[in-house]
């Protein structure tokens, strides 16, 4: 969760360059990229396939080193290389995708404390009650102990929303997490998304098609050909 000391301006990229492959075989994916997300922000990144978008969110997700540009994601300097400040960054961050991935072995509420494992301060006891808690938010108070085989497809993005949630992050980040549900579920999904960013404070960067969504969003950004408009 934020807190007072936290930066306001919790994604700030400036003129991000990125590049796969080298010399000849060099293919320019971002071409000066620049975008801000600040807290309490539900922000939609749009775009054809192809436009960096996915590239885009692996670097403000400290998954993918930058090359060109400046990049702080929650005060943080993720330009860097220091893997110790890159832990840090991610854990600030809660990822959802476009497919759940669940572990099937696991339950749904063991599947959320995974998050928390990560957090050597919290014990079982603790992982347990905060999993079953943001469970009980996202209306699965009922299915704790429910294995991804018997949820339902909109049940299985809810526990991977939870999953991203139950740390309080200070950023959301979901690619297209709407992409393999109908209308229905989409929204419903969108909704706690949404609720989440507005009660916990934090901002999200959604990436989407999905034009079902775009009325929740406090802002739309284009990207194409590596260059985000406004």
């Amino acid at each position: 969760m934020i807190n007072q000391t936290a930066p306001i301006n919790l994604i700030d990229a400036q003129s991000l360059f990125y590049q796969y492959g080298k010399d000849h075989l060099a293919q320019l994916v971002l071409k000066g990229a620049t975008l801000h997300v600040n807290a309490g922000e539900f922000v939609i990144l749009a775009g054809p396939s192809g436009s960096g978008k996915s590239t885009l969110l692996s670097l403000i997700g400290a998954l993918r080193h930058c090359q060109t540009g400046t990049l702080r994601i929650a005060g943080h300097d993720v330009t860097t290389t220091n893997e110790d400040v890159l832990r840090e960054v991610r854990k600030k961050i809660g990822y959802v995708f476009q497919q759940h991935n669940l572990l099937e072995f696991l339950t749904a509420i063991q599947n959320v404390e995974m998050t928390l494992e990560m957090f050597p301060e919290y014990s079982k006891a603790m992982r347990e009650e905060l999993s079953a808690q943001i469970l009980e938010k996202v209306g699965l108070g009922k299915h704790l102990d429910y294995y991804p085989s018997q949820l339902s497809v909109g049940q299985k993005q809810r526990v991977a929303i939870a999953r991203s949630l139950v740390h309080n992050p200070s950023l959301i980040l979901a690619d297209e997490p709407t992409a393999s549900l109908d209308k229905q579920t989409g929204i419903q999904v969108t909704e706690i998304l949404h609720e989440m960013v507005k009660n916990l404070g934090c901002g999200a960067l959604v990436v989407t098609h999905d034009n079902r969504i775009f009325g929740y969003a406090d802002k739309i950004l284009h990207i194409e050909d590596g260059v985000v408009n406004t």
